[in-house]
């Protein structure tokens, strides 16, 4: 029988303490999901490995948008890298692509060998690369212990079949990591359908904020106004989630 594993996608210490009163394997430790996802800071990392008592796993990416790095960028990787292994780190995840849309296995090869012998997860930057089979195989060749996949496409209930295909193809070679919009409902079907083991989600509520007085104001450049609400994690969605997995 396989072992589900659930990662749970954190970008705050409310978050980190639900993981691990949920019951989550794992934490994907990172801030600004609004923007896909950045490298959290010092002070996060430390607690969430203090506090959690999980292992956390820390994001690589220096900013939004594409997953072409500049040297100078490729460099504060390499430093966010040493310095969150210095606070505790168990691993990182990254992903870095050449402008043809193939993976940066060079690249990718050197921060696996820096962390060495810290796991490294490939994210979904693997979902924009111009060919999913010969992406994985790249992406084996580096030395990543897992990549995370929505297979692809928009969400991972999109891309079941491509995702399917993958863990086939990974033969245990690599961990499929299924992630991309997975919600509670699915994840049985999702499951079972796939053949995964791997599992990531961030399963963000938004709570209106509790503070007596708010300001509010209409931003230059959008149409809405600009409140306080913030995303939270309840521990309860967390457990929901692994039971739904793991009764698949």
């Amino acid at each position: 029988m396989r072992k589900i594993i659930f990662e749970l996608c954190a970008e705050s210490i409310q978050a980190c303490l639900a993981a691990r009163e949920g019951g989550a394997d794992r934490i994907e430790l990172c801030t600004a999901l609004s923007e896909g996802g950045l490298t959290p800071s010092h002070g996060l990392t430390r607690a969430a490995v203090l506090r959690s008592g999980l292992p956390v796993h820390v994001l690589l990416r220096p900013r939004s948008g594409d997953f072409d790095y500049t040297d100078d960028e490729f460099a504060l990787m390499r430093e966010d890298l040493l310095h969150a292994r210095s606070l505790g780190a168990s691993g990182f995840v990254l992903g870095i692509l050449r402008i043809d849309g193939t993976v940066d296995a060079e690249r990718t090869r050197e921060l696996v060998e820096l962390a060495a012998p810290l796991e490294i997860t490939f994210h979904r930057a693997f979902d924009y690369t111009n060919s999913l089979e010969q992406a994985l195989e790249d992406v084996i060749a580096t030395g990543c212990r897992r990549v995370l996949t929505s297979g692809g496409e928009p969400d991972v209930l999109s891309g079941v079949d491509k995702l399917a295909r993958l863990v086939k193809l990974a033969d245990g070679r690599i961990d499929v990591a299924v992630g991309g919009g997975l919600r509670i409902k699915d994840a049985k079907a999702l499951a079972r359908a796939t053949g995964a083991s791997h599992f990531h989600g961030s399963l963000r509520r938004s709570e209106a904020s509790r503070m007596q007085h708010e300001r509010r104001w209409v931003l230059e450049d959008a149409d809405s106004l600009d409140g306080t609400s913030r995303f939270v994690v309840d521990s309860a969605d967390v457990l929901a989630m692994i039971e739904n997995l793991r009764s698949s």
